[in-house]
């Protein structure tokens, strides 16, 4: 919310206007932006970097495709990062045209860009928080998984919430960068009534629709290519016994078929003497159909509804007919370790948990599309989805005895809706409002109700 917006861009010359207008009214040493889709344009094809350099000659531009794997720079982000054509770095590419540097960078080579990035203030940070905590109050969420994050960005939500400014409840997942490793193993689970921390978010490969999912095969759609593994199995081994020797969780980010084999590999391995562990493989995306079995109560699926009517219109595109059987399989899922995790991945989606719903059980974007549903038999009951976004939800962060079902005993965090999802018509869930959010029994949010006591 603090950089150029380009989500919904329906081409490259949208992302550019809105880059410039963006300038026009901010006047930034570095301009960011996030949310530019290539499925979304009518040319579904990476731009390069040609009309930035032209627009923006002196000025770094860097703009991230919306599921944060792939990035649009210019010459002079490029030359600030240290990037040649001959810059090679495992887990991620950097895309040449002419045996130059096109622009276009895929996963890793990205953190030679954010390491450019200007150091921001105290301020900004807080400011980013409170925006974003307003947007989540709007519509109705109470507890969100910050899949990813570090020890000073914990500090400021922990002194925010200490001091009565932010309500909102977090189950923050640290990254695996040393430091905070080295921090947050040693010291152990850390728990206030606001904020939780006993996992570590880990990135096995990239995502499938800038192509890099790591796939056991190349992808139906550019021969040759298989994505990459961010992180390889030797190294998910090495962290996964670091973080169950600390008793924290692990939660690995893991799309293609490729990456989620070996996560759930390591897993099986690692867990197989504990008792509870409660690890989660992140969206676990395309799975063959032989690695079903790997999943269990140890290894939980935590999955992203309206990812399977984001990517349904191009995903069999990338994987096949006989792939795609195995992608987005909720129900599948869900049989095989007794429940699922549902959550938005927001920013990658929208925030508004009503289309998450809608599209777990309906398994339509929100122009009804497809009729019946894309692959139906893989969608989820209301009841299943109704847990899953909450008391499943609370049982993969551990904290089901405290929260994810309006019981005695338990945080009063609730929503009202303005209607009753479970009840409706399908079509009208999209629509549905928060009437109000309530955190610890205080109203934090409302919307049309008055006065409540």
């Amino acid at each position: 919310m603090q950089q150029v917006d380009l989500v919904g861009s329906e081409s490259y010359q949208e992302v550019l206007k809105r880059v410039i207008t963006f300038q026009e009214n901010n006047n930034s040493d570095y301009i960011i932006g996030r949310g530019w889709d290539q499925n979304d344009w009518e040319v579904k094809k990476f731009p390069t970097k040609k009309e930035l350099d032209f627009i923006f000659p002196n000025t770094p531009v860097s703009l991230t495709r919306i599921d944060g794997h792939a990035m649009i720079v210019n010459s002079k982000a490029i030359e600030m990062a240290g990037i040649t054509k001959n810059t090679k770095i495992a887990g991620g590419e950097v895309i040449l045209k002419n045996g130059e540097p096109s622009g276009i960078l895929i996963d890793t080579p990205m953190r030679l860009v954010w390491n450019t990035y200007p150091e921001e203030d105290k301020a900004y940070y807080i400011k980013a928080l409170k925006d974003a905590e307003k947007k989540c109050l709007e519509l109705g969420l109470t507890t969100i998984d910050e899949a990813g994050t570090n020890r000073f960005v914990i500090g400021l939500v922990d002194s925010l919430q200490q001091a009565g400014e932010m309500s909102l409840r977090m189950y923050a997942m640290i990254t695996k960068d040393t430091s905070n490793l080295e921090y947050y193993l040693n010291k152990g689970i850390v728990k206030t009534d606001r904020l939780n921390i006993r996992s570590v978010k880990v990135w096995a490969d990239g995502a499938l629709g800038s192509r890099g999912a790591a796939m056991k095969d190349e992808y139906s759609d550019q021969a040759g290519k298989h994505g990459a593994m961010i992180t390889d199995e030797a190294e998910l081994a090495s962290l996964a016994k670091r973080i169950v020797n600390a008793g924290y969780q692990m939660n690995t980010h893991a799309i293609g078929d490729s990456a989620n084999i070996s996560v759930l590999r390591v897993y099986t391995e690692i867990l197989k003497n504990e008792e509870d562990p409660r690890w989660r493989v992140e969206h676990a995306q395309i799975v063959s159909s032989s690695d079903f079995n790997y999943f269990s109560n140890k290894i939980l699926p935590s999955i992203q509804p309206t990812h399977a009517t984001s990517d349904m219109y191009w995903a069999e595109d990338r994987v096949g007919k006989e792939r795609i059987k195995g992608a987005y399989s909720y129900k599948t899922l869900l049989e095989k370790s007794g429940l699922v995790v549902l959550g938005t991945d927001f920013p990658v989606e929208k925030v508004n948990p009503m289309y998450t719903f809608y599209a777990a059980v309906a398994r339509k974007d929100l122009d009804n599309y497809p009729e019946g549903g894309y692959r139906i038999d893989e969608g989820l009951t209301r009841e299943e989805t109704l847990k899953g976004m909450t008391i499943w939800a609370a049982y993969s962060n551990f904290e089901e005895d405290e929260k994810g079902s309006i019981e005695i005993g338990k945080f009063a965090d609730f929503t009202v809706l303005e209607k009753n999802i479970m009840k409706i018509p399908l079509d009208e869930i999209p629509s549905v409002k928060v009437h109000a959010t309530f955190i610890n029994g205080e109203m934090v949010f409302n919307y049309g109700l008055g006065e409540i006591n």
